[in-house]
């Protein structure tokens, strides 16, 4: 498998781009991503790639989410 990177200019575009991402996944597996990340730490759901990706994806989404909650803190 190939890795793919991509730059956004803007931690807004990547917050909607992981969102998209996030909800593809969602609908494949049926399940909140909330709820699939927390019974993958607690070592509910396997370690296959898809379900990495998947963690690791739900962690960039709250990572951003994180910083644009800070950066409008600081603008307001």
């Amino acid at each position: 498998m190939r890795k793919q990177r991509e730059t956004y200019t803007t931690p807004l575009d990547a917050l909607v781009a992981v969102s998209k991402q996030l909800s593809l996944y969602e609908k494949q597996h049926g399940l909140e991503s909330e709820t699939f990340f927390d019974r993958f730490q607690k070592g509910l759901i396997d370690d296959d790639a898809d379900s990495v990706a998947w963690a690791n994806a739900y962690r960039h989404y709250v990572a951003l989410h994180q910083q644009l909650e800070s950066q409008l803190r600081v603008a307001a």
